[in-house]
């Protein structure tokens, strides 16, 4: 696969980074509409679907497999991949147990705890400097995503503490993604994730089986592909620039959850949905503009 490529002279690193966490966040929207459909509408079970997605996912990456040859598998790093699948495994059945239960704003109300995760991980484990825009950045953009949904007034219903616990976990392998970007390539990174994934979501999955209805199987092949790429332009923001710093550009996944649910599902959330969108945005400009501005300066330092 064709590494992800922008002009410099267009684009500072950090406005590839969050584009490419922009871009990563909308596949995911549409990978989340396929899995609930999925789910919810057709009965599919969790455990079966996840595993059908990431065997489609790797299918995906096949033809860069064998043209690549043994160099695609080149790595010094085997635990970090495998304790990063570890983690991944645990959020993706927790997140599609979830989606079977709650709508898609509620989760994605709940996955907001990751960034939160992220820079403290980055901060204690990366030893990034996570500076005060940053921290500002990522506490108005939670602010935002409370002001869109209200949580303090839905009933929330014990399943909705899975999207809690995916947000933990997924904020953990990002982490060890980031720290994986230091030695092996962003194809490297998402081709273990996807070959390691693939046997742990099969042994999850003999409780339930791997039949899927009828109904479902396209919507899981589309949310498969979509995976892969999804993975992938993930990874390259991670390569790109600091964890800390993705992570407000993260919450932009929000608003294209929220308008793919009430599109498809008729899903729509209590709260200020604009005067919270307008938050998270104005927030994710802000960093941006402060990331740009410094190392616009670093540059004529030097």
């Amino acid at each position: 696969m064709a590494r992800l490529q922008i002009s410099n002279s267009l684009f500072s690193p950090a406005v590839q980074a969050a584009g490419c966490m922009v871009l990563a966040g909308a596949c995911f929207a549409l990978v989340n509409t396929a899995l609930q459909g999925a789910t919810m509408l057709h009965g599919a079970a969790g455990p079966s679907v996840t595993f059908w997605q990431y065997l489609i996912a790797l299918a995906f990456y096949l033809p860069w497999i064998f043209r690549q040859g043994t160099g695609a598998w080149h790595t010094g790093q085997m635990v970090a991949h495998l304790v990063r699948v570890g983690f991944a495994v645990g959020g993706v059945q927790l997140w599609t147990l979830g989606l079977a239960a709650v709508p898609i704003w509620q989760a994605i109300a709940l996955i907001l705890l990751s960034p939160f995760f992220v820079t403290l991980g980055a901060g204690l484990f990366l030893r990034e400097t996570v500076s005060p825009a940053r921290w500002i950045a990522v506490i108005f953009g939670i602010i935002g995503g409370c002001i869109i949904l209200a949580p303090w007034s839905d009933r929330f219903q014990l399943a909705a503490l899975l999207p809690v616990g995916a947000a933990a976990l997924w904020a953990a392998s990002s982490v060890v993604t980031k720290s994986l970007t230091h030695k092996d390539s962003p194809e490297t990174i998402t081709l273990y994730l996807l070959v390691l994934l693939s046997p742990a979501n099969a042994a999850i999955a003999l409780g339930t089986g791997f039949a899927l209805p009828t109904s479902a199987i396209w919507l899981v092949v589309f949310a498969g592909l979509a995976t892969a790429f999804a993975q992938h332009i993930l990874v390259r923001g991670y390569a790109l620039a600091d964890a800390a710093f993705l992570q407000p550009f993260d919450h932009l996944k929000l608003v294209f959850n929220i308008g793919l649910g009430a599109l498809v599902f008729g899903f729509y959330p209590d709260g200020n949905l604009w005067l919270g969108t307008g938050i998270i945005l104005a927030a994710s400009a802000f960093l941006l503009r402060q990331e740009t501005r410094l190392a616009r300066a670093g540059k004529a330092a030097a």
